[in-house]
C-alpha cells in the first residue's frame, strides 16, 4: 500500500504547457505515473506530447478548467507548477472542482494567499467537499515504483517499508538516497512555509494506518510548533518506530533560514526544543541526516 498516492491516481498538472509544467510532467510520466491530462486556460483545446514510462509517446489533451479535465479525464490528483501570482486562483479552482488531492510545489506564494486558500479549503471541507492540499513549496509526494506527484527524482530509491515525511525537499532527496537499500512505502514533502496543507501529523496518522510501513523518518527544521505538536501525537497515537531529525541548530536567532516558516524567535521553534520534544515521545533524533539514517538502518535491521 503507500499514502495518498498510488498506482491507479490520475493525474493533471495545472501549468501543463509552461516551462516547469511541462519537464516534470514528462519525469512524472517516466516514473510511471498516470498523467492524464493538464490545465491552461489560454491553451484549451490542444494537446501536448511526451513519453511514457514504457517509451511510448503519450498525447496529453490540455483543458480550460479543473473541473472540465475531471469531467473528461476522471482526474483525482493535480499537481499545480503556478507562478506565485497566480497560485490562490488555481488552488481556489481546483478546490472547487472537488479534486481529491492537491500538490502545490510552487515557492514563493504569499502567506497571505496561502492563509486565505487554506481557509477555503477547510470551508470547503466543513461542507463534506474535501481536497487534500500538500504544500505550497515542496517536492510533492512519491510512491516509489507506482506513482509522483511533483518533483521528487524517482530514480533515487525503490519501494519498501519506510515512510518519510519531511519539510525539506533536498533532506527529502538524501534521506531517500541514504536508505535506498530498503526503499519507501510513500515520501512525502509537506513544505516549509509557514502555512501549508498536510502536516506531519497528517502523514503520521497515514503511515500508522498503512499495513506496508514498518517504521517512519520524520524530518522537521527550526520555526513554529509543527515538531512539538507531531511529538505530542506520536506519544498518543502512533505504536511503529519513528527517528527524526531536525534541521537548523546552528541557526541565529530571529533570521530565517531557507525556508520562511524556519526562523528562530524570542528562543521558540528551536532545534534542541524540537529534538527534546521528540526524544521525550520516544522517537530516536539523528544529529545529521546519516546518523538519522543509521538509527532507521538499526531499527529495520531487528525488525
Amino acid at each position: 500500500m503507500s499514502i495518498f498516492l498510488t498506482k491507479d491516481s490520475k493525474v493533471i498538472v495545472q501549468g501543463i504547457t509552461g516551462g516547469e509544467g511541462s519537464k516534470h510532467t514528462a519525469r512524472m510520466l517516466a516514473a510511471g505515473t498516470n498523467v492524464v491530462g493538464g490545465v491552461n486556460a489560454r491553451k484549451a483545446g490542444t494537446t501536448v506530447t511526451h513519453t511514457d514510462a514504457s517509451g511510448a509517446e503519450v498525447e496529453l489533451p490540455v483543458f480550460g478548467s479543473v473541473s472540465e479535465a475531471i469531467e473528461k479525464t476522471g482526474a483525482d490528483v493535480s499537481v499545480a507548477f503556478v507562478p506565485p501570482a497566480f497560485t490562490k486562483d488555481a488552488v481556489v479552482e481546483a478546490i472547487d472542482a472537488e479534486i481529491g488531492l492537491l500538490v502545490i510545489i510552487t515557492e514563493g506564494v504569499p502567506v497571505q494567499d496561502s492563509a486565505e486558500f487554506w481557509a477555503y479549503a477547510q470551508s470547503r471541507a466543513a461542507q463534506g467537499k474535501k481536497t487534500r492540499i500538500i504544500g505550497p513549496n515542496c517536492p510533492g509526494i512519491i510512491t516509489p515504483g507506482e506513482a509522483l506527484a511533483g518533483i521528487t527524482p524517482a530514480n533515487i530509491a525503490g519501494k519498501g517499508p519506510v515512510g518519510l515525511v519531511s519539510k525539506s525537499g533536498t533532506l527529502t532527496y538524501q534521506m531517500m538516497f541514504e536508505l535506498r537499500d530498503f526503499g519507501f512505502s510513500t515520501a512525502i514533502g509537506i513544505g516549509g512555509d509557514p502555512i501549508i496543507g498536510t502536516t506531519h501529523i497528517d502523514a503520521l496518522e497515514a503511515f500508522e494506518a498503512d499495513p506496508e510501513t514498518k517504521a517512519i523518518v520524520m524530518i522537521g527544521e527550526i520555526g513554529g510548533d509543527a515538531e512539538e505538536k507531531a511529538a505530542a501525537y506520536i506519544k498518543e497515537n502512533v505504536t511503529k518506530p519513528v527517528v527524526g531529525y531536525v534541521a537548523g541548530f546552528t541557526a541565529p536567532e530571529g533570521k530565517t533560514m531557507g525556508h520562511a516558516g524556519a526562523i528562530v524567535s524570542d528562543g521558540a521553534g528551536t532545534a534542541q526544543g524540537k529534538k527534546e520534544a521528540l526524544e521525550a515521545a520516544g522517537v530516536k533524533v539523528g544529529k545529521t541526516p546519516s546518523e538519522t539514517a543509521a538509527l532507521m538502518r538499526e531499527i529495520l535491521q531487528s525488525l
